[in-house]
């Protein structure tokens, strides 16, 4: 079969023929229908992230949907046929550790993997294994958020919208800061109470909750000058390795700071319900299998709005 590989530093994704992978005893073989590009990716080839990968050269693909079509000896929870997806995680999982899913099968453990509800399509379903539980954890575990809280949410990307649909359907008003006014409407069409291009301009609606899903530093630092007293900052973006903080805001303002990264296979189940109640759809520009390698391109020349998915198979 053919598969998108990483093969070193800097080079381009390679198109490959590998063989069709068979599965162990405590694995399933997915047949996949629709496979998230993701920024990780560019981190995989520019070398900032490569360390992650178990081997080279790997299949890369993280955010995979799909059919079963085959399973091992061992596995009693899934059959052939059944719909699944798979939560993104470094440990153990497709794209990072083992071949992922820019091919038209994937072996996957079965304990990372989880069903799909009948009416949750493939592409949105793939862009859920990782940027909807990411931001979905960020917002509901690592944010505490609940029903007529503030929350501000900082970047309206493909993580930042999910974000904001989360703390919508958790009953939160939200408030949006975004540079680029392009999406201003679109948050607005979401149910933002408040959009603007800097997060401080909110600081006298006494915001409950700021998920940063920027970090440029200046936009963390900008959180705890913006937020209540006792108000919590959950930190998702990485733009910048570091940034300067107001300490002296934040802790006389007994600030809470707190990072968060991806989320859990029960987060990815509360996702999935979501989306198939209609409250959190992500914003996806499709592409084919044969134009994963240029979609890759795309993404780190920053050419591409919420999240880019293939579908095939």
């Amino acid at each position: 079969m053919k598969a998108w590989q990483f093969t070193e530093v800097d080079v381009p994704l390679t198109l490959s023929d590998v063989e069709t992978p068979a599965p162990a005893a405590n694995e399933i073989v997915v047949h996949v229908k629709a496979a998230g590009l993701c920024h990780s990716d560019v981190g995989f080839i520019d070398g900032t992230l490569t360390p992650l990968l178990g081997f080279h050269p790997i299949t890369l693909g993280h955010e995979i949907a799909g059919i079963v079509s085959a399973v091992g000896s061992d596995v009693t929870e899934f059959t052939v046929g059944q719909r699944v997806g798979i939560p993104a995680t470094i440990e153990d999982g497709p794209g990072t550790e083992k071949n992922g899913g820019f091919a038209e099968e994937v072996a996957v453990l079965a304990k990372l993997v989880v069903p799909l509800p009948e009416h949750v399509p493939f592409d949105q379903a793939a862009a859920a294994t990782d940027a909807g539980l990411t931001s979905y954890h960020a917002v509901k575990v690592q944010g505490r958020v609940s029903e007529g809280m503030k929350v501000g949410i900082i970047g309206l990307g493909g993580l930042g919208s999910l974000g904001a649909q989360a703390a919508l359907a958790l009953g939160a008003k939200l408030y949006v800061a975004e540079k680029n006014e392009k999406v201003h409407d679109y948050a607005r069409s979401l149910g933002a109470v408040g959009v603007s291009t800097d997060i401080e301009d909110f600081k006298d609606d006494q915001l409950d909750v700021i998920v940063d899903f920027a970090g440029y530093g200046t936009t963390t630092d900008g959180a705890i000058k913006t937020l209540r007293r006792g108000g919590r900052i959950v930190q998702v973006g990485l733009a910048r390795a570091t940034g300067t903080l107001d300490l002296q805001t934040l802790t006389l303002n007994e600030i809470e700071l707190v990072g968060s990264q991806a989320g859990t296979k029960q987060d990815l189940v509360e996702v999935l319900e979501l989306i198939e109640q209609g409250k959190l759809k992500s914003r996806i520009t499709e592409i084919g299998f044969d134009e994963i390698g240029d979609g890759v391109g795309k993404l780190q020349r920053g050419e591409v709005i919420g999240r880019l998915v293939a579908v095939f198979g």
